[in-house]
């Protein structure tokens, strides 16, 4: 069996009625469209299953690809849990409008309903406009029947917690809190591998031939958690040339790593795939002592779990986003 090497994927994009133009003119992406609202970088939900985009495994897709290699490509603990579905979607998300608010259900509801994974998610902003704010959970103590009220009244907005955001900024989602994408941010997503949304309010907006989007206020009510937080922000310490965590959740581990010199990387106690995912920047990996891939901003790489010594190295200052599961 051929060894395997750092897998690039055929991004999968979506045209969507909040979308624009980022994803080309910052990601360099190809879009049909100035309409494009995601990128969906590696996923293996059902009918948007990643294909190998270069190298000898090109036009394979990616549950042929870990049908074949198994632990060497995902890890061991990975493929005995998941078996052939690959277990994170990681997009691209170009807000030019304001997205639904939304929620999503939690494993047990999601198993439930849909014969599915839940969809426990995070953010990291990469650009946005002036005054950009999004909306992630509640602004005051909540109850189910508190919520019921102001959904009635059609005063969801007076409870809802807006967040002005920046370059850099990190929001945990998981399953069930309420939230949205507002306007003029580009972030990057990585979630559990899940397509299910339950979408509370559209803002009244009606697509191309004038029909309103559907609407799950049902659903919505019980996949909800009503529990306030004082804070919604993910803090995170960021050292140049140094990994630190940002988020810590059993679905996935997300560091970033700022360098503008090489990095060595061991992932000997790591039974997992690693993605790194490229925010700022450019960098080759060093593979199998002497072989390099390049990698630019908004390129996302698959780094299969045979691989387990690799170099970075870069000119000039890069940032990327490591994912893997712990």
């Amino acid at each position: 069996m051929s060894e395997l090497y750092p897998l690039k994927f055929n991004p999968i994009i979506k045209e969507t009625l909040w979308g624009g133009d980022k994803l080309n003119k910052v990601l360099k992406k190809k879009t049909p469209s100035s309409g494009c609202g995601e990128s969906w970088e590696i996923s293996s939900v059902k009918n948007n299953i990643s294909v190998v985009s270069d190298g000898f495994l090109s036009e394979n897709n990616l549950e042929e690809l870990i049908e074949i290699y198994m632990g060497d490509l995902v890890g061991d603990k990975v493929y005995e849990k998941f078996g052939i579905a690959f277990p994170l979607l990681l997009k691209f998300i170009d807000a030019n409008d304001v997205l639904s608010i939304q929620v999503h259900p939690d494993d047990k509801l999601a198993e439930e309903r849909h014969q599915s994974f839940g969809k426990t998610e995070m953010w990291y902003i990469l650009e946005n406009t002036p005054g950009a704010e999004l909306i992630v959970g509640f602004n005051q103590k909540m109850t189910r029947q508190l919520y019921l009220e102001h959904f009635k009244n059609n005063t969801l907005k007076e409870i809802l917690n807006n967040e002005k955001v920046k370059p850099g900024d990190v929001f945990f989602i998981p399953a069930g809190r309420i939230h949205a994408i507002g306007a003029g941010i580009l972030l990057a997503e990585i979630q559990q591998t899940s397509d299910i949304t339950y979408r509370i309010y559209d803002w009244d907006r009606k697509d191309a031939s004038g029909k309103s989007r559907e609407l799950h206020t049902e659903q919505a009510v019980d996949a909800i958690d009503y529990t306030f937080h004082k804070t919604y922000r993910s803090n995170y310490i960021e050292t140049l040339n140094k990994t630190n965590n940002i988020i810590d959740c059993p679905y996935f581990f997300t560091n970033i790593l700022t360098f503008n010199q090489p990095v060595e990387k061991d992932y000997n106690l790591i039974d997992s795939f690693v993605i790194y995912m490229c925010v700022e920047g450019e960098f080759n990996i060093q593979y199998n002592k002497d072989e390099t891939v390049a990698v630019k901003k908004g390129e996302t790489i698959l780094l299969p779990a045979v691989l387990k010594n690799v170099t970075l190295n870069t000119n000039a200052r890069t940032k990327i986003l490591e994912v893997y599961i712990k």
